[in-house]
Order: C-alpha cells, then sequence, then structure tokens
C-alpha cells in the first residue's frame, strides 16, 4: 500500500477565510453608505434648483458630475454590505 504523506497547511483553515468574508459589516457602514448616496443626491438637486449657482458656480455643468461621482460611491459601498 502507498503511504499517505501529510502536506503543511497553512495556519488558517478555509472555514477560518469565509467566516471572515461573511462578517457583518461594522455599525459605521450602513451611514456612511446611505451619507454618500444622500449627499450626492443633493449635489445635483441643489445644483438644479438654483439655476447652477450652488454648490460650486465655477465648477458649471461639471457638478453634476461631482454629485453622481458622490452618490456612485455610496452604490459602490452597497456591493460590499452583508
Amino acid at each position: 500500500m502507498a503511504s499517505k504523506t501529510r502536506t503543511k497547511r497553512s495556519s488558517r483553515s478555509v472555514e477560518d477565510v469565509r467566516s471572515n468574508d461573511e462578517a457583518p459589516n461594522p455599525v459605521w457602514f450602513l451611514p456612511v453608505m446611505l451619507g454618500f448616496m444622500i449627499v450626492g443626491l443633493v449635489w445635483i438637486v441643489v445644483f438644479y434648483v438654483s439655476g447652477s449657482q450652488y454648490p460650486i458656480p465655477q465648477l458649471g455643468a461639471w457638478n453634476i458630475l461631482i454629485g453622481f461621482a458622490i452618490a456612485f460611491v455610496g452604490f459602490l459601498m452597497t456591493t460590499r454590505w452583508r
């Protein structure tokens, strides 16, 4: 019969890796995620309602891109939500 050889296992087992990946989010994650989405939306609404005078008049239409970028960060955070 062939002898069984044992391989050296890493210190972290598969179960340990899974438990870390499935760990719940920190308490601050949800408020920050929602905050980014709301701030981005408010940025765009303020730009339109103010007739492009606010939040930063020198940027002009770039304010729309900034608002979408801020909101997009919040939406990207939703992919990490558990």
